[in-house]
């Protein structure tokens, strides 16, 4: 007999397997606190998944919280919508909202690679579908153990293809993103995917169940037995073998579902048929129904006998957990439910009515006509646990940070610096990563504008206008060890800067948070410190917080990931004709440096590859210089030829990758110390070019931005040379940039 409301009343005494579903003795007692009796076995199934770390944030609410604290300002106007929705919503003009979010999938894509990306991408297209606007282009940060180690050629093949093929199918071009490779990945790879929507103001639509009476519809794939506790309990905690559901924590994706389900359900919008409407993705129908009752009037019934099964032998629970994919839920006034289903049928989406909006403000489920959840909603969505973890500065910091890398040996000849722009090009973070974007379809739909390897992506939104927006995703893990407050800054500013060097203007920022265990005090430090950097580095910008994922508990027995607060911003472009890209195209054209140079080689590639040593203070932030330069980058769109951002490997490598776009050279004379010039990762700094005619207006505007400017030489020729030093044919130079990725992954 079923385990329901009216047993679990009368047998309060009943061992219930809460440790197996990663519940903590507490929260159990909470629960029971909550329902004044013990939950009947599918309310523990509810509970255990949204009061899961990946779904409530239990550990790091009490940190996020300060980033609602900031100004909803863009430079355009408002945030249309922002934490706490689905994902952000934010105004770029002429009637137009661009919707974007960054979300992890990092514990499935290492247990099962290829599905695990493929789910990531999945939904996170459904979180900027179910806000109202039609996805138009996808990204993907990731990072991986060194690329020479057996588990990343396991991991790493898989997730490229889970991350393309589903894309692909969908026809969702792939326009940026990151391949990371560090030590402290192997066995916790970071899959992290972003999508951005498109959407006119009046289409905006937000998750809640409101109107009494309406109905609750089901529409999508049929729910089956893979994602059992999928990612809500990846992500924190796993079944042990014993546990009630010996079924594949991983889901399963079907990206032609998916297409369907877009196009349906863009459909469905046009009409004018939809009340409120919520993804399934973590916690399956546990995440759906409760958050759309808390959010709405507070009353749901729902009828699990209706829901479609591809597994007729699942439980209730089972069915409660499940986080198969290519799932939505609607609230549909009853005159519509007929037209809604009608859409869904043209579509070939299998929709069911599986229950309708209350006014009892409680979540009731029935199964085989007896009820099984009896809950007040907002209990399970929304007033999960909070902990307030220990955090404690790590005892080692200390010794971390005075391990300088600037006293380091250097190269001191031309051919050791010629050596070392070979080896920086050629190492595996810094080198070609076209043996993994060819895999994806960049320029699908045609509105690709700018796509890997450019600074950001870049697509057109409106084909008239050419409005547009410039979306990057950054971060340098190796700095937000040696500080994560700075770290998290810096990951800001390189992303602020990257979109920044198009032409766009930065509007807003989504945060993927990777951290390792809460439990560790250092661990919780570092997040802590990492938020506190990124929310005051936000309001020094002027740019909103709109929305982000954490994922935690990243870390093999006791090595934590590097922490990774990867940072997407999105930015707008007017006119993306216009925009500027990444690398000069002829010769005879002057380059110049924006920005200023320090010598700061702590945490840079140069002192990672070369000497594979991390240690020291990163670069310092100053976000006002960023700001000064972004507006620069912006203001000089038509007079600037190209601009390239400053980062990873430093002037010699944005020279490099600036050379070779086009295969042509550049004879540059560096300021100063030769070695400094060329690796020092200063912050704040871009390389561009201008037709010689126009240097002295390229001053000009330099001067009233109060802009650091150094002239560096000139395009030109088959080689990167270097004034008084050395030169590298570009031949050469590209024969070393390309090869790394298909000799270790062939």
């Amino acid at each position: 007999m079923l385990d329901t409301v009216a047993v679990a009343a009368e047998d309060p005494a009943r061992d219930q397997p809460w440790a197996d579903l990663g519940l903590k003795a507490d929260e159990y007692e909470r629960i029971r606190e909550i329902l004044g009796r013990r939950p009947t076995s599918s309310e523990l199934a509810m509970y255990s998944v949204m009061w899961s770390e990946h779904c409530s944030y239990k550990s790091s609410k009490v940190h996020l919280k300060q980033f609602s604290e900031l100004p909803q300002e863009t430079p355009l106007g408002k945030t249309l919508a922002g934490i706490g929705e689905n994902a952000g919503v934010i105004d770029i003009g002429q009637g137009y909202a661009v919707t974007f979010k960054v979300e992890s999938h990092n514990h499935p894509s290492y247990v099962e690679p290829y599905q695990g990306a493929a789910t990531g991408v999945g939904g996170i297209v459904r979180d900027i579908l179910a806000m109202g606007a039609r996805p138009v282009a996808v990204m993907d940060p990731l990072r991986f153990g060194p690329l020479d180690a057996d588990d990343t050629h396991r991991v790493l093949p898989g997730i490229v293809a889970g991350v393309g093929g589903y894309g692909n199918c969908l026809g969702l071009p792939n326009i940026g993103g990151e391949a990371v490779f560090d030590a402290s990945y192997l066995g916790n790879p970071l899959v992290n995917a972003l999508c951005v929507g498109v959407l006119r103001h009046e289409d905006l639509h937000l998750a809640k169940a409101s109107g009494v009476g309406n109905k609750v519809v089901l529409y999508g794939a049929k729910t089956g037995g893979d994602g059992i506790g999928g990612v809500s309990v990846l992500a924190s905690e796993t079944f042990d073998a014993d546990g009630p559901a010996k079924r594949p924590a991983v889901q399963v994706g079907d990206p032609f579902m998916e297409k369907l389900l877009i196009e349906c359900t863009l459909e469905i919008f046009a009409a004018g048929l939809v009340a409120g409407i919520q993804d399934l993705g973590g916690a399956g129908l546990s995440c759906a129904t409760s958050e759309l009752a808390s959010a709405g009037d507070g009353g749901m019934h729902v009828d699990l006998d209706l829901v479609p099964l591809r597994d007729s032998t699942l439980s209730p629970e089972e069915i409660l957990m499940s986080e198969s994919q290519e799932r939505m839920m609607a609230v549909v006034e009853p005159g519509d439910v007929e037209a809604f289903l009608a859409i869904c049928a043209k579509w070939e989406v299998d929709a069911t009515v599986i229950g309708e909006v209350t006014d009892t403000g409680r979540l009731h489920v029935d199964w085989h006509g007896e009820r099984v959840v009896d809950v007040p909603p907002r209990s399970v969505a929304h007033e999960g646990p909070t902990y307030h973890r220990p955090l404690a500065r790590p005892s080692w910091q200390d010794a971390l940070q005075a391990d300088r890398a600037e006293d380091l040996p250097r190269p001191s000849t031309a051919e050791e610096l010629r050596e070392t722009v070979l080896r920086l090009v050629a190492s595996p973070n810094l080198c070609d990563k076209s043996w993994i974007t060819d895999q994806y379809d960049r320029y699908v739909r045609g509105n690709t504008v700018l796509a890997q390897p450019s600074d950001s992506g870049m697509v057109r939104v409106d084909e008239e206008t050419n409005l547009g927006v410039a979306v990057s995703t950054d971060c340098n893990g190796r700095f937000a060890k040696l500080d994560p407050y700075a770290g998290a800054q810096l990951a800001l500013a390189e992303s602020y800067r990257n979109v920044a060097t198009g032409g766009a203007v930065p509007l807003a920022i989504s945060d993927c948070l990777n951290f390792g265990s809460p439990e560790d005090p250092a661990v919780m430090w570092q997040f802590a410190e990492a938020c506190r950097g990124l929310k005051d580095g936000c309001a020094e910008l002027g740019i909103p917080v709109t929305g982000g994922n954490v994922s935690l508990y990243n870390q093999t027995g006791e090595t934590a990931i590097l922490p990774t607060p990867v940072v997407a911003v999105l930015g707008v472009v007017d006119d993306v004709t216009k925009r500027t890209p990444s690398a000069w195209s002829s010769a005879g054209e002057t380059v110049f440096l924006l920005g200023e140079t320090r010598e700061e080689l702590s945490g840079s590639e140069w002192a990672n590859v070369v000497h594979g040593h991390l240690g020291g203070l990163p670069p310092r932030v100053d976000l006002a210089a960023e700001k000064a330069l972004a507006q620069l980058l912006h203001e000089g769109v038509g007079l600037l030829t190209s601009a390239h951002d400053l980062a990873d490997g430093g002037l010699a490598q944005s020279l490099a990758e600036a050379a070779m776009r086009n295969m042509v050279g550049v004879r540059v004379t560096v300021p100063g110390d030769t070695f400094v010039g060329l690796f020092s990762e200063s912050a704040a700094r871009a390389v561009v070019t201008v037709a010689a005619e126009d240097a002295e207006r390229l001053r000009d505007l330099a001067a009233r931005h109060g802009v650091p400017l150094t002239e560096l030489g000139t395009t030109g020729g088959d080689a990167l040379v270097v004034e008084g030093g050395f030169e590298v044919p570009l031949l050469e130079l590209r024969s070393a940039w390309m090869t790394t990725l298909p000799a270790a992954l062939a």
